[in-house]
């Protein structure tokens, strides 16, 4: 008589040395802004995370999109707010159109990544920018996420080098879109983003740069059909995020100040959810929005001094009230665009 055990999903070969780069990449970024003192420790240690995480090769069309996108973002913000911020209104569509070209981009899927970490990068540094007064300056914002930028991409070259992988991957071939879909997307994204944008700005939401970043990543979907599954996927990575961080606080206590404590327990943190990822697929779902929770508090909330305690429970209930209004944007501009032919998305029915 045969007994037949069942088994949980394995990585293969490939995974498990992506699984290293994520957790070695992420790691290294947050220990030397640590080290360093570096200002926005979110951008050094969520950058390797998306880079590593969602492009499992590194190539030069890699590389040269991911810097384009930090240049481009860069140069946006200190037009924008260099030029525009006294004037809302045209602030406002200009963030639109920006957003309209950077989704188009992502809907066509030839320059999917410089897309979609533009708009992740643009997204933050807008936030942040806006909150500059007179007595402080933009340029440590653009300064601190070009830094990132440039040894986000020099760890990524050492993960890979340190973590090969060992068969090669097969090539993603994106499937072709009709034009109407194309511009249903771009509309619908560049809409609910920018709708993003002014909403944290006219309430003053300053210390919510979680909720507003959670509000665009659910738009990778690109649609409404996939979006509902990535908003139910984000809000379930964030709990179960802000839980590991919390946990990590219990492991901490009040030894913050010495880095080699949250090193170690980021590293393995990173590594577990880091296997969930891409057993999922590799792509945004539970275990990435897990990922990129706790790198958000990691990089951005700990430090001497600082726990992650109240930040944890504020990032859970804001990031959940913004899911939902964001979904709620998401439905109706699918509707709403939905009326047109010109505008009509191929799931429609």
């Amino acid at each position: 008589m045969t007994q037949v055990v069942s088994q949980g999903p394995q990585l293969d070969s490939n995974g498990l040395r992506q699984a290293l780069r994520i957790a070695g990449g992420c790691t290294i970024g947050f220990a030397i802004s640590k080290l360093m003192n570096w200002p926005n420790g979110i951008f050094f240690t969520v950058y390797p995370m998306l880079l590593l995480g969602m492009v499992p090769t590194l190539s030069r069309g890699v590389i040269n999109q991911f810097i384009a996108s930090a240049a481009f973002s860069a140069f946006v913000v200190l037009v924008i707010q260099g030029l525009f911020s006294h004037l809302p209104v045209v602030m406002t569509l200009l963030v639109f159109g920006i957003f309209c070209f950077l989704f188009h981009k992502m809907s066509r899927g030839s320059a999917f990544l410089f897309g979609a970490l533009g708009v992740v990068s643009l997204s933050i540094q807008l936030h942040f920018s806006s909150y500059v007064d007179q007595g402080s300056s933009i340029y440590p914002l653009i300064l601190s996420n070009g830094l990132a930028i440039l040894l986000t991409v020099i760890i990524a070259a050492i993960m890979h080098g340190m973590f090969p992988d060992v068969t090669a991957r097969p090539s993603r071939v994106m499937p072709a879109k009709p034009k109407e879909s194309i511009r249903h997307e771009v509309l619908l994204c560049a809409s609910v983003a920018t709708l993003s944008f002014v909403v944290f700005q006219v309430l003053d939401l300053q210390d919510s740069i979680s909720a507003q970043a959670a509000s665009v990543l659910i738009l990778f979907s690109l649609c409404w059909k996939a979006a509902g599954m990535a908003g139910w996927q984000r809000a379930i990575g964030t709990l179960i995020g802000c839980n590991a961080a919390l946990l990590s606080q219990l492991f901490l206590y009040n030894h913050s100040d010495f880095l080699l404590f949250p090193v170690a327990i980021l590293w393995i943190l990173s590594f577990v959810f880091a296997r969930f990822h891409i057993l999922g697929g590799g792509i945004p779902g539970i275990g990435f929005g897990v990922l990129t929770t706790f790198g958000i508090l990691f990089g951005q909330s700990l430090g001497p001094g600082q726990d992650l305690i109240y930040s944890a429970l504020y990032r859970f209930s804001s990031v959940s009230v913004a899911i939902i209004l964001s979904l709620c944007a998401v439905y109706v501009m699918h509707h709403l665009l939905n009326r047109f032919s010109a505008t009509r998305h191929h799931t429609f029915d």
